[in-house]
């Protein structure tokens, strides 16, 4: 396969598979409705984070296939934490199971932590491009639990 078509995989799949759940859990989105904590952004801007954040894992995980730097473990590592990240948005949202929600982000961070470490020790860069991931994730987090202290 040439770099162009695994790298327009690489990309499709966390786009497809986020896009998916979007249109699963947009008859829930309540985001509105809810009682947010400081620093809570606007809802409009959670497409746009989690699409630039899906073409970052799709070009991290593209780095590393096209340059046969992908094996069982980077495979498995990868394509759970994408597993663990889209139930979460139907556990917050569609299933209202706000506190259960938290614990599984914070399962979803040590996953994504891991996958980062294990990026950057076949390619720096495929690392380094998971950064903005993690830092979504932990101000994510905050939200999650914020918005189930405040709502409950």
């Amino acid at each position: 396969m040439n770099k162009v078509k695994t790298y327009v995989i690489a990309i499709l799949i966390p786009l497809i598979v986020g896009g998916v759940v979007g249109f699963i859990t947009s008859p829930a989105m309540d985001y509105s409705s809810l009682e947010k904590p400081f620093l809570a952004p606007p809802s409009f801007l959670f497409p746009i984070v989690w699409t630039i954040l899906y073409v970052l894992m799709g070009v991290s995980y593209g780095i590393l296939k096209s340059n046969g730097l992908t094996d069982a473990d980077i495979d498995k590592s990868y394509y759970l934490q994408l597993a663990v990240n889209a139930l979460w948005s139907i556990f917050f949202f569609s299933l209202e199971w706000r506190l259960f929600a938290f614990v599984w982000i914070i399962l979803l961070l040590v996953l994504v932590v891991n996958m980062t470490l294990k990026f950057y020790e076949k390619n720096r860069l495929a690392g380094w491009l998971q950064v903005p991931y993690i830092l979504w994730v932990l101000f994510a987090s905050y939200l999650n639990i914020a918005i189930y202290i405040l709502n409950r």
